[in-house]
């Protein structure tokens, strides 16, 4: 094989392989110090050098003296030679500090999602996702990965798709979420830190937090409770939304109910989203025929409540959302907010303190995290450690409904 350069020889490999990994640093350098040196090298550093006696085998060279041998006897300089038979030199200090760069920016990016912004509750598993650090020791790698997942559970709830059809219509692969992947690990952790429960550690565990995300459920045990609802179309659910709601009874939408409606005509009135089912058995007993539109969301949403609440929206309902004063009521309202549009209705902090018992015994709040809609509310939680829960406002609510339902008729205004 050619040799690239009159010096590149073997008794001198020791020297440039020294002299090209510290000019990579990126640092200024004046020394090199060569170690374990044979004695062809030394005698092949002591003619280059024009040195009077051999180095010894652990030996110090003063950078600007190799350079002017070099200049002297080639007329190059260290860098052209070494570059020539090592290849280019690196940056290590300037690359070192991109990629610190990199990270700092991908960790920005992840805290600042408008995914983690609107649910807070996912805080806990940013946290994790950065203690667990780059995948594959790339940012780049890892913004992808993340993107892919904050792109799932921005699609979540589903409407009751099996995972491989939600993975092929929201990534593009049927496999993309199959079991045991780091992106499907990923996002069930955040659906867990949203739930507020541990991470599933089975496939049992797995399979049922995926159902409670909308993933596989069954079209027709997936429900949604309802009343008031008055659509205008000729299709057959809305025409037994408004029997129902004119003879003042609430009725459950299935799944499949709300994926092939025929013409459902929804209307653009506010429809009132409640978290507990006891709030509009407790709105049925007062308006009877003129309860105005109501959805419950049963605690979490499901996929009907979800596909319901969206195609609402779609149509123009405003929708405000009320569920419990609790670390769990909050995480749930932050949920639907996100998903669905809706505005939050009387979750204030001023509205949390006026219903706070005055005496007795307080239900606890839980794990409280914070609430996107009202900066102050976490921390009034916090303060007073007691939950309130919808039904305690019940009368409130029910007064303010009818506040509603009679602006409304001053109005004159049709039903959703």
């Amino acid at each position: 094989m050619t040799a690239r350069h009159t010096l590149d020889r073997p008794a001198l490999a020791p020297l440039w392989r020294a002299v090209h990994d510290r000019l990579s640093s990126g640092r200024p350098v004046a020394t090199i110090t060569l170690d374990g040196l044979g004695e062809d090298t030394r005698e092949a550093l002591a003619d280059l050098l024009g040195l009077d006696r051999l180095p010894g085998t652990r030996t110090t060279l003063n950078l600007d003296r190799l350079d002017r041998a070099l200049r002297e006897s080639l007329d190059t300089d260290v860098r052209t030679v070494v570059q020539t038979i090592r290849g280019p030199l690196g940056n290590r200090t300037a690359t070192r500090e991109q990629a610190n760069a990199d990270r700092s920016a991908l960790w920005q990016w992840l805290m600042t999602h408008p995914m983690v912004t609107a649910q807070p509750a996912l805080a806990d598993w940013t946290a994790t996702v950065k203690a667990n650090g780059l995948i594959g020791g790339s940012a780049a790698t890892t913004r992808t990965v993340l993107t892919q997942a904050l792109t799932v559970l921005a699609a979540l709830p589903a409407d009751g798709q099996p995972l491989p059809d939600f993975a092929a219509n929201i990534l593009g692969s049927a496999h993309a979420l199959d079991d045991n992947t780091r992106l499907s690990g990923l996002v069930l952790r955040a659906l867990a830190a949203l739930h507020d429960t541990t991470p599933p550690a089975s496939a049992a565990q797995r399979r049922a937090l995926w159902a409670q995300a909308g993933i596989a459920d069954d079209a027709l045990s997936s429900t949604v409770l309802t009343a008031g609802l008055r659509p205008g179309g000729d299709g057959p659910v809305a025409a037994c939304l408004r029997a129902y709601s004119t003879a003042g009874h609430a009725t459950h939408l299935t799944l499949a109910q709300l994926r092939n409606p025929g013409e459902l005509g929804w209307r653009n009135r506010t429809v009132h989203v409640f978290e507990n089912p006891s709030i509009i058995a407790l709105a049925l007993r007062r308006f009877g025929a003129q309860c105005p539109p109501l959805v419950c969301t049963s605690g979490w949403p499901n996929s009907a409540v979800t596909l319901l609440l969206r195609q609402l929206a779609a149509a123009g309902a405003p929708l405000r959302y009320h569920g419990d004063f609790d670390g769990e009521g909050i995480r749930i309202a932050a949920h639907v907010i996100a998903a669905t549009g809706a505005e939050p209705w009387r979750m204030s902090t001023t509205d949390y303190q006026g219903a706070l018992p005055s005496h007795g015994d307080n239900p606890p709040v839980g794990r409280v995290t914070e609430a996107p809609w009202d900066p102050d509310l976490a921390t009034a939680l916090h303060q007073h450690e007691a939950a309130v829960h919808e039904e305690h406002t019940a009368a409130t609510l029910m007064n303010a409904l009818a506040h509603h339902v009679h602006t409304v008729a001053g109005q004159g205004s049709n039903d959703a």
